[in-house]
C-alpha cells in the first residue's frame, strides 16, 4: 500500500514515514475494497456473478486501483458474454500495472485466437439487430437469429432473456422455462432470470427447481428383518432351538420367465434412453437446417427487394427520358409547322397557312412563339375553320368517324353557331354509338336555335337517347313516297336544311321521310323558316 498523498510504501503507522501525511482513512477504505473484492471472490466461486459483479464494482468504488479486483471483474463479465466490457477491465487494469499484470495475458489471449473474438462482436451485433426485430414486431426473425447467436456464444446472458422474454410473450412457457433454466446455469442469482422465472412458475403453477437432478441408484436403506436364507434362533426357557431356513428349488419355468422379464426390461431400457437421444440428435441437426436456410432466404429476399427498387427506378428515369425526349420532338414539330405557316401567311396562303397551323400545339410554344401563334389564329381563323370543317365532312361520309368527330370538335370551338358542323358532328358521335356527346351536341342545336326545325328534329334524337328515330314516310307532292334508309344522308339531309329564314327551301318539291329500324334519323330536303 502507498501513501496517496507522495506515493511512498506505508507501515503500520497511521502516518506515512516520508511525508506525515494522515492515512488512517486511506487504509480503512483499502481495507474495505479489499474485503468486497474477497466476498465478490466468494460469489464468483459459486457461480453467483450478478452478486460478484455488484461486490466487485463496490470494491472498485472504494479502491479504482485495486488491479486484483478489476482484473476479476473482467473475468467475471467474459464469463457471462460481456467480451467488451471483460476487455475494458483489463485495459484499464494494464494501464494502471503495466507489469507483472495478468490481464495481459487475458488480452494476449484473446487477441491471438481472433476467429473467437470475431465471433463474440458479431453475436453482439446480431444481438442488437434482434432487439430492433422485436421492437418492430418480427419476434420470428428475433428467435431464429437468437438461437444462432447462443448456439456461437453460449454465454450471453442477454440472449437467453431476450429469448425467454418473447417466448413469455408468446406464452410458450415451457420453452422460456428452458431458457431460463440455462441462463440460471451461468449466474444462478440473477435478478431478471429469477423473475422471468417467477412469472412461468405463477402462469404454470409449477415451480421451477434450480438444483440439478440426482439419481440414487443405490439400495434403500435394509429395515431391521431376518434374511430368509439364514437360520433363525431363537430361546425356548433353557434351551436354544434353531430353525433351519426355509429352502424353494426354483422350477426351469421360473427361470425362464425370469430370464424373459430381464430381456424385456433391458429392451425397455434401451427404447426409452437411447431412442429418444437419437430423435433428439436428428431434431436438432434438422432445427439447424431450418435456421440455416432461413437466415439464406432472408438474406436473398432482402437482396431480390433491393434489386427490385433498382429495376424500378431505372424504368422510372427510362420513362422520364423517353417523355422528355417525346415532348422535345413535339416541341421541335410545333415550332418547324409554326414556321412553314407563318412563312405561308406572309405570302397569303391562308389556306396552307391553316393546314399548317392545325398542326401546332400551342402549349408547347414559348410566349414570343405563342403570340406569333395567335396573331396567325387570329387571321385564318375562319379559314381554318373551313378546313376543319371539310375535313370533318370528308371523314363522315368516307365513314371514319373518329376523324370527323376530331376534326368537327376543333371547328366547334371556333364557332359553335355553325349549324352544319354541329349537325354533323351529332350524328358522327351518334353512329359512333357515343350516345351521350351526341346527346349534348344535339341539346346545343336545341339551345342555339329555339323554336326551328332544327331544334325540333333535334328533340327527337335527344328523346331517344341520342339514337336513330322511326317516322312514317310522308308523300312527295308527285304522289310518291321516298323513304331514307342511310343514316349518312339523314345526316346530310339535316344539314341541307337552311338558317332561320322566311319561306321554304325545296330542291325537289318533295318531303323525304324515314322508315328505318330506329338507328336512322329522320331526315327533310327543306325545312320551313320559323
Amino acid at each position: 500500500m502507498n501513501c496517496m498523498n507522495c506515493g511512498a510504501p506505508l507501515g503500520k503507522s497511521d502516518y506515512c514515514p516520508s511525508c506525515g501525511f494522515h492515512v488512517e482513512v486511506q487504509k480503512k477504505i483499502w481495507q474495505l475494497s479489499n474485503t468486497y473484492y474477497n466476498l465478490g471472490l466468494d460469489k464468483a466461486q459459486i457461480r453467483d456473478l450478478s452478486g460478484a459483479i455488484d461486490l466487485l464494482k463496490r470494491s472498485l468504488k472504494f479502491n479504482k486501483l485495486n488491479v486484483q479486483a478489476r482484473n476479476l471483474l473482467g473475468l467475471v463479465y467474459f464469463e457471462t458474454g460481456e467480451a467488451v466490457a471483460a476487455l475494458s477491465e483489463w485495459i484499464i487494469s494494464k494501464n494502471i500495472m503495466p507489469e507483472n499484470n495478468i490481464a495481459s495475458e487475458y488480452i494476449e489471449r484473446l487477441q491471438q485466437n481472433a476467429n473467437k473474438l470475431d465471433v463474440i462482436n458479431q453475436t453482439i451485433k446480431k444481438y442488437n439487430d434482434s432487439l430492433k426485430c422485436c421492437r418492430k414486431g418480427s419476434e420470428d426473425v428475433a428467435v431464429i437469429q437468437l438461437k444462432k447467436i447462443l448456439n456461437q456464444n453460449p454465454k450471453l446472458i442477454k440472449g437467453y432473456h431476450l429469448l425467454a422474454l418473447i417466448y413469455l410473450k408468446k406464452e410458450e412457457y415451457e420453452k422460456a422455462r428452458r431458457i431460463l433454466k440455462k441462463a440460471a446455469k451461468i449466474d444462478k442469482t440473477n435478478s431478471t432470470t429469477l423473475r422471468f422465472l417467477r412469472e412461468v412458475d405463477e402462469q404454470t403453477g409449477t415451480v421451477t427447481s434450480l438444483e440439478p437432478r440426482r439419481w440414487a441408484f443405490g439400495l434403500r436403506e435394509k429395515e431391521d428383518r431376518t434374511p430368509r436364507n439364514q437360520s433363525v434362533a431363537y430361546r425356548t426357557e433353557n434351551d436354544v432351538v434353531i430353525q433351519p431356513p426355509t429352502f424353494r428349488e426354483s422350477s426351469m419355468a421360473a427361470t425362464l420367465l425370469n430370464l424373459g422379464f430381464g430381456f424385456l426390461v433391458g429392451a425397455c431400457l434401451v427404447w426409452f434412453l437411447m431412442v429418444p437421444a437419437n430423435t433428439q440428435r436428428i431434431n436438432k441437426a434438422a432445427n439447424e437446417k431450418v435456421v440455416s436456410y432461413s437466415n439464406t432466404m432472408a438474406t436473398q429476399s432482402a437482396e431480390m427487394n433491393k434489386m427490385q427498387e433498382q429495376i424500378d427506378q431505372s424504368q422510372e428515369t427510362v420513362a422520364s427520358a423517353q417523355q422528355q425526349i417525346e415532348d422535345a420532338q413535339n416541341q421541335t414539330t410545333s415550332y418547324e409547322n409554326l414556321i412553314k405557316a407563318y412563312a405561308a401567311f406572309q405570302s397569303g396562303n391562308y389556306t396552307s397557312a391553316a393546314n399548317v397551323l392545325q398542326n401546332v400545339q400551342a402549349d408547347l410554344l414559348s410566349v414570343d412563339a405563342k403570340e406569333i401563334y395567335d396573331s396567325i389564329y387570329k387571321n385564318i381563323q375562319t379559314t381554318m375553320k373551313n378546313n376543319l370543317k371539310t375535313q370533318g365532312e370528308q371523314a363522315f361520309y368516307a365513314k371514319d368517324y373518329e376523324t370527323a368527330i376530331n376534326d368537327l370538335s376543333q371547328a366547334m370551338e371556333m364557332d359553335d353557331s355553325d349549324y352544319e358542323v354541329l349537325n354533323l358532328l351529332a350524328h358522327s358521335y351518334r353512329l359512333n354509338e357515343q350516345y351521350d356527346q351526341a346527346v349534348e351536341i344535339f341539346q346545343k342545336i336545341v339551345d342555339r336555335f329555339p323554336g326551328t326545325k332544327r331544334a325540333t328534329t333535334a328533340q327527337k334524337y335527344i328523346d331517344n337517347g341520342g339514337k336513330g328515330f322511326d317516322t312514317v314516310g310522308q308523300k312527295s307532292s308527285s304522289g310518291t313516297t321516298s323513304t331514307q334508309t342511310q343514316s349518312q344522308t339523314t345526316a346530310s339531309q339535316d344539314t341541307a336544311q337552311s338558317g332561320d329564314t322566311t319561306g321554304t327551301q325545296d330542291t325537289g318539291g318533295t318531303e323525304a321521310g324515314q322508315t328505318g329500324n330506329g338507328d336512322n334519323a329522320e331526315g327533310t330536303s327543306g325545312e320551313d323558316g320559323q
